[in-house]
């Protein structure tokens, strides 16, 4: 089977001295594609040094997470820190120097966990539509943060892509059932997490998605399926496991249509 991880984040602290390792376990299991997720100026910078060490495995998706874009960065993150608000232009001339290595942009959207939704509602919403913008002029997939911002970022999203111009992938998606469908609907991606196996969330979420509209991550070094340590790549195989399970499907089949799903967003 080929295995994918379309979103990780391997430069985060805790994979610092480890990250050989943990491709290794990641090929030892069948993972063929890494895609390490950038927030920030500084974390795309080291997304673009970790893709050039690894490239047979490892791909670049170049972000400006929400609260990122604020000026705002929870404590002890563990990621690389930026200073201030993003300049999303400077960003932006910094992807497209960059173009050759970037297979997606992400993580990307909008967060009202982190940040409050009255005071930042428009600043995050005018960000986040300049960056859907910027992600079709370069027709590049989007990679979409939504963390209790589902229903304003699938409008913003449904209102920006008229088109179906680029294909968008939902990460950890927790909006309600009618929200799973909405974005069905709109033709999106749902990528699901190892942490699956304990989540009825992402249990309904694949019930209700079409696997044609499946892909499977694991948002390492967080959503580990596991009570001890901390989330790997390596650990798909736990979403290829529960997906099949739902979907009543056999494992080698729900593998093979999430690595063609990947194919046809990624052009790989």
């Amino acid at each position: 089977m080929n295995l994918i991880d379309v979103h990780c984040h391997l430069n985060h602290e805790f994979f610092k001295g480890k990250v050989d390792d943990v491709i290794k376990r990641a090929k030892k299991a069948g993972v063929v594609a890494i895609v390490v997720s950038g927030v920030n100026p500084a974390s795309n910078k080291e997304v673009l040094t970790l893709v050039n060490k690894y490239p047979d495995i490892l791909r670049a998706s170049l972000g400006i997470y929400p609260i990122d874009a604020l000026g705002i960065q929870p404590e002890g993150a563990g990621m690389a820190h930026h200073k201030g608000p993003i300049d999303l232009e400077k960003e932006f001339k910094f992807i497209e120097q960059n173009i050759d290595k970037v297979t997606s942009i992400g993580e990307v959207g909008a967060d009202f966990h982190w940040a409050d939704k009255e005071k930042t509602y428009a600043q995050q919403a005018d960000n986040f539509r300049k960056i859907i913008r910027f992600a079709i002029k370069i027709k590049k997939p989007l990679v979409i943060h939504s963390r209790k911002a589902e229903e304003e970022c699938l409008q913003i999203l449904e209102e920006e892509i008229k088109n179906k111009e680029i294909p968008v992938i939902q990460h950890c998606f927790s909006g309600r059932k009618s929200l799973m469908t909405k974005g069905t609907e709109l033709g999106h991606y749902f990528s699901i997490p190892p942490c699956i196996v304990k989540s009825s969330n992402f249990q309904t979420l694949v019930k209700k998605v079409p696997l044609t509209q499946l892909l499977t991550e694991t948002d390492s070094p967080w959503l580990s399926p596991y009570k001890e340590g901390m989330n790997e790549p390596a650990f798909v195989t736990e979403s290829i496991k529960q997906i099949a399970i739902v979907k009543e499907l056999p494992e080698e089949e729900v593998a093979a249509q999430i690595w063609k799903n990947y194919q046809k967003i990624f052009n790989e």
